[in-house]
């Protein structure tokens, strides 16, 4: 796959040219050159006989970078100042912060927000807890927990280094649904510590979203914290990426005018997120997945299935398929992909059934180049965002978790988040659909709001449920 330039790897060079001529041209026509885009081009100081120029351009990666610096130097005239790099400019300092809701400018203010007045409040609380959701943080306030075992393509690059990445989904909570989120970065990776320190902090807070936590430990931490916590606790890697995914499908069955209850799905990767996305696929109506691993097609004749979840065994592969992906992706309707670069070629998806859908969602570097998938493959999507249809968990988790803390809900489940891929999937209107536009963009307008209503109404109709017949009607997630 052809790297192109990208703004994740945008610098800034600050040089100096002689004045007039023209050395202005030739710095654009040098970063070309090198295979670099000129994105901004500012002069910024001049004198008589020399100017200071500010070159903004994009490269393809770090090394890139360095090269484009290389051939700016080339240019006649130019002598180099400062080279910034823009995505650690941004991460100066950090990204979010802590601001004061009220004002604090004498003495009364003081005694209201801190002591003797909100020892008042303290006091409340002892006597009613449930009071904390509207006397506190606590009622729009998400703990974004990781330990850093699996972040991004990265992988095990520990806590410290994973708070950049929690810092940015903390920004992205604020800017999508609103919600004042935290990182909060776990220097272990025992699964008992973990689920004891969540335990201790949640008081604060009124959900708890998991992020990058490697599987398969992540299913364990996952079902004891909702089993301790009276909040909702979701793993975005997996559930965030599997309404996206549903929300996707739907709108891509329409394109390919196929029905959810007769597709054939074959899915590369059986981690966290594969699991979830099977899990909430087979809850939609998908009745035939064949799943492979690094070691094949997953069935009940393999030896090695140390790791991968049962339910695999219990709810896939009903036609017995063994073999390699391949073996899956033949005949297939729908391939998955949550897992390696490369794993399948354009000559694999021609075996795929007619009208094909292919999700290659691998990051940076999906499974098959799309423009090859493209070939074949009628509808195509992807996790990066310089392709038409990118499966993008920022689509899903702000909405869902909006709808959640707006509905008081002490639980996720699966009705819940049928309920949000459909609305995610709805907010594509019908005159709008075609094979390049099967999900929103994730600046849509009202996306957020859309899924947040959809998520409290679902909410609402498990308590009126609940309350009629005295059972909880959640399938379990």
């Amino acid at each position: 796959m052809v790297s192109v330039p990208s703004v994740s790897y945008s610098i800034t060079v600050r040089l100096e040219v002689p004045a007039g001529g023209t050395s202005v041209g030739q710095l654009t026509a040098a970063v070309e050159k090198a295979g670099g885009l000129v994105t901004a081009l500012d002069v910024t100081a001049s004198g008589a006989d020399r100017i200071q120029v500010d070159v903004t351009c994009a490269a393809t990666s770090s090394a890139h970078a360095g090269e484009l610096v290389t051939a700016l130097r080339s240019v006649p005239g130019v002598i180099i100042g400062k080279v910034s790099d823009r995505t650690f400019l941004v991460h100066l300092g950090g990204k979010i912060e802590v601001v004061s809701k009220v004002p604090i400018r004498n003495r009364d203010d003081l005694s209201l927000i801190y002591t003797p007045g909100v020892a008042r409040v303290s006091q409340a609380l002892v006597d009613n807890p449930d009071d904390a959701r509207r006397l506190t943080i606590k009622r729009n306030t998400v703990a974004v927990v990781t330990d850093g075992s699996a972040v991004l393509g990265l992988g095990n690059i520990g806590a410290t280094a994973a708070l950049p990445v929690m810092e940015g989904k903390a920004a992205l909570f604020k800017r999508f649904g609103n919600i004042d989120a935290f990182p909060i970065c776990l220097d272990t990776q025992d699964v008992d510590e973990i689920i004891r320190t969540v335990q201790n902090i949640a008081p604060v807070f009124a959900g708890i979203n998991l992020e990058d936590i490697s599987a398969p430990r992540c299913f364990e931490i996952e079902a004891r914290l909702r089993e301790l916590l009276d909040i909702p606790v979701f793993h975005d890697d997996q559930h965030g990426t599997a309404i996206v995914v549903l929300a996707a499908l739907h709108n891509a069955l329409k394109v390919v005018r196929k029905e959810i209850g007769s597709i054939r799905v074959a899915m590369s990767g059986a981690g966290a997120a594969g699991h979830a996305i099977a899990q909430l696929l087979v809850a939609a109506g998908v009745t035939d997945i064949v799943a492979a691993d690094i070691n094949g097609v997953i069935h009940s004749g393999r030896a090695d299935l140390t790791g991968v979840p049962t339910w695999y065994l219990e709810h896939c592969n009903p036609r017995g398929v063994t073999g390699d992906l391949r073996d899956a992706v033949r005949d297939a309707d729908l391939f998955i992909g949550v897992s390696a670069p490369n794993v399948l070629t354009a000559a694999d998806v021609a075996t795929m059934a007619s009208n094909a859908i292919v999700f290659a969602l691998a990051n940076p570097e999906p499974e098959i180049d799309p423009r090859a998938a493209s070939e074949y493959a009628a509808v195509v999507a992807t996790g990066r965002s310089d392709y038409p249809n990118q499966i993008n968990n920022v689509l899903a988790f702000p909405g869902v978790f909006r709808g959640l803390l707006d509905a008081r809900s002490r639980s996720v489940t699966t009705e819940m988040m049928l309920a949000a891929a459909a609305a995610l999937a709805a907010t594509v209107k019908d005159e709008e659909l075609n094979p390049s536009y099967i999900v929103p963009s994730v600046f849509h307008s009202g996306v957020a709001d859309t899924v947040a209503e959809a998520v409290r109404g679902s909410v609402e109709t498990i308590r009126r449920v609940a309350e009629e017949t005295g059972e909880f009607p959640a399938i379990p997630v």
